[in-house]
């Protein structure tokens, strides 16, 4: 879910032209878990092949990430590795809501009502090792890189762009600032629309946030942030009941002292094993970034032969990708005409 700072957090907006040739941290949770909520079928079932194998994930990946890669974003996608203990209690209680939603999308089917057999089916989602295996074997068919953390994705990504080998960190919470990250980017995707719970659409656009401009305007230090975050509500943690960002804000500018501060707002966690995880959360230090060609065998073996994707939409993707190439190639030789 991660930390909701958006009412106090100063963003600004971005183009996609201002971002070509720029490698970018991918969070893949966030995106499959979009992918699996999204692209459903009306009745809210998933996208399956024939064999009734699941293929929303392969959908979202090929459309977004191809999409991405035609703009001239150099995509580095990150995969989550062992969740820390704390984030066990809050994952046992989105199992159990999950529950909740498939007995009411069951509910929805005997009931023939299409708008909330949608509603509950998006509430259903679940990640699995054939997800996640095959989601890999497409993304490196695609010639990106993949890094799979030793725990957080947030934490590897920081990390990754606190050294600069990636510009930004592409996800849709700021949890990342909370590892130390300089650059985030939010709604990276092409798509212009996002669907509401409840209906309908919102506008979206990709906006850079950047955690010195976080920290300058909302006169805090990164640990009082941590601390700020802790309060509104973790991935670790529900948070304080009555305490959204503008009340944590004033709260950790006019208590500093953060004994005192959980103390006085009867805190029901322990803060600092929470604020201990954003410190010292574990991370590859020895990963490689490595962008190759297309494999466009594999990937019409992925898609067309095994999960039976239109081969000529997949060929439509693939031959703009090689044209987006050779204009590229194309540029490349007029620096040394």
């Amino acid at each position: 879910m991660g930390v909701k700072l958006s009412g106090i957090i100063p963003t600004e907006e971005i183009s996609f032209k201002d971002l070509a040739g720029k490698k970018i941290a991918v969070d893949f949770s966030n995106c499959v878990y979009q992918f699996l909520s999204s692209i459903r079928q009306q009745n809210g079932e998933l996208l399956m092949d024939s064999k009734g194998r699941v293929t929303s994930h392969l959908m979202g990946i090929w459309t977004r990430f191809s999409n991405l890669m035609s703009m001239d974003l150099k995509l580095a996608i990150v995969f989550d590795g062992k969740a820390p203990e704390l984030k066990l209690r809050e994952q046992e209680k989105r199992a159990e809501r999950k529950v909740k939603a498939e007995n009411e999308y069951k509910k929805a089917v005997e009931e023939k009502d299409v708008d909330k057999m949608y509603k509950f089916a998006k509430r259903t989602s679940r990640l699995n090792h054939e997800i996640i295996d095959e989601s890999k074997e497409l993304i490196k068919a695609m010639g990106l890189p993949i890094i799979q953390a030793p725990s957080e994705c947030d934490a590897q990504m920081a990390f990754m762009n606190e050294r600069e080998d990636v510009w930004a960190c592409a996800t849709t919470d700021f949890d990342p600032f909370l590892h130390g990250a300089p650059r985030c980017i939010t709604n990276l995707t092409l798509s212009q629309k996002r669907r509401l719970p409840g209906g309908g659409y919102v506008l979206t656009k990709p906006y850079l946030v950047e955690l010195d401009k976080i920290l300058k305007e909302l006169k805090l230090n990164r640990d009082q942030l941590i601390a700020l975050s802790i309060l509104v509500g973790t991935d670790y943690n529900e948070g304080v009941r009555g305490i959204g960002p503008k009340t944590a804000l004033r709260l950790v500018k006019d208590i500093h002292d953060f004994d005192k501060l959980f103390k006085d707002v009867k805190a029901e966690f322990n803060w600092k094993q929470i604020f201990a995880v954003f410190k010292s959360m574990p991370v590859m230090k020895n990963y490689q970034l490595k962008w190759g060609e297309v494999d466009v065998y594999r990937v019409k073996k992925i898609l067309v032969d095994e999960h039976e994707f239109n081969e000529e939409r997949v060929d439509k993707v693939l031959n703009k990708l090689r044209e987006v190439k050779s204009e590229k190639s194309q540029e490349g030789l007029k620096k040394w005409v």
